[in-house]
């Protein structure tokens, strides 16, 4: 609640306050109960470093916080805490343990019926992400993840699966966590086992357009299914400047900008930006689109949600495009750094190495 000038502001009270974890962060035990394998499973250094052949003990996600196990005294905390709302996902491969079976894997459909019934005991309303991240390794390696159409099907599958199971305990899904991510990270977010240094933009596009379609058709599916709920998609959100007042700065930015806000456009507005498709005339990129496709994609979602991590800086010039390897993009230099002989002033390489210090460090010993 806040008063200003004799006026009162505060939230509604059903505003859902609350927090989020992600299956493959939390769980664990992820070869118990009938699980697959999933392309976390693989990825002990997340995206900052190697997949491996099979899981190695220094990927601490392979036991997460044993929410498996401990799910109970877990949400006793989150009630205590307050919440009203607990995000979480569904493993997908501990639904469909390969991604491609016909019939689902009923240990880790119970799994999540207790899950969610804990959530209820305590008025916790269940916010469930349908693929945050964990592709089933299978279809990776199988497939190509998200490049190959067929995927589409296994989604399909997959949610129905889902929505029928639980349609009378959740009433908030989201299709996939952070959609838009797959442009930089095409293994973790798209299941795409290509390395991204050999990935075309052609089949990188290919694939978004296939997720565009099956988020659509999730869409569909589920208000088909569960009338009263309600689904959405999920961008990460990057607010970005221009490094300079360059005019090629900013354009640089728009380009950027572009390039993310046309998910949730596609999402809202239920079809390809103008943008974009001036984007793939200049870059050689034709989506093959099959008969149905644009009519899915109207299946438009009831909510954008977002997570928001930080700003970052875009430049035309090279030289100023100095980036660091701690979030996901790293992030161009915004601290302009001079050496003033005798004062004690850093260098720009010295200022480049003070991002790891703390801010105090930074202020002293940096121009703004």
């Amino acid at each position: 609640m806040i008063n200003s000038q004799n006026q009162t502001y505060q939230f509604p009270e059903n505003f859902l306050w609350g927090g989020a974890i992600a299956a493959n962060q939390a769980e664990g035990a992820y070869n118990q109960g009938g699980k697959g394998l999933s392309t976390q499973d693989v990825a002990p250094k997340g995206i900052m470093g190697p997949i491996t052949e099979e899981p190695t003990e220094d990927n601490m996600k392979l036991i997460g916080i044993d929410l498996y196990h401990r799910y109970k005294e877990d949400v006793k905390l989150f009630a205590e805490m307050g919440f009203k709302v607990f995000r979480t996902s569904i493993a997908w491969s501990r639904i469909f343990p390969k991604g491609d079976e016909l019939e689902p894997n009923e240990e880790g459909l119970q799994f999540y019926d207790n899950l969610f019934d804990e959530c209820h005991k305590y008025g916790i309303e269940p916010l469930v992400t349908l693929s945050h991240y964990e592709t089933p390794l299978h279809l990776s390696k199988e497939y190509d993840g998200w490049v190959n159409r067929k995927m589409v099907g296994f989604y399909e599958r997959y949610v129905t699966t889902v929505f029928n199971r639980y349609k009378n305990k959740v009433k908030y899904w989201l299709t996939f966590n952070e959609i838009n991510s797959i442009l930089e990270a095409p293994f973790m977010s798209g299941g795409i086992y290509t390395s991204k240094e050999k990935l075309s933009k052609q089949d990188l596009y290919q694939a978004i357009h296939h997720e565009f379609v099956a988020s659509a058709s999730a869409v569909k599916l589920c208000h088909e299914i569960i009338p009263t709920a309600q689904i959405g998609c999920m961008m990460l959100s990057m607010p970005t400047y221009p490094l300079t007042p360059n005019p090629d700065d900013m354009i640089k930015v728009m380009e950027f900008e572009h390039s993310n806000y046309f998910f949730g456009d596609v999402h809202v507005r239920g079809r390809y930006p103008g943008y974009m498709k001036r984007y793939f005339r200049e870059n050689g990129i034709e989506i093959q689109m099959e008969a149905g496709d644009e009519e899915m994609l109207l299946n438009t979602v009831d909510f954008i949600s977002f997570s928001y991590y930080m700003s970052i800086c875009q430049t035309a010039d090279p030289e100023k495009q100095i980036a660091g390897e701690g979030n996901l993009l790293g992030v161009y230099l915004t601290l302009i750094c001079q050496q003033v002989n005798g004062d004690g002033r850093l260098t720009r390489k010295d200022c480049v190495m003070s991002l790891t210090c703390s801010m105090t460090a930074i202020k002293n010993h940096c121009l703004l």
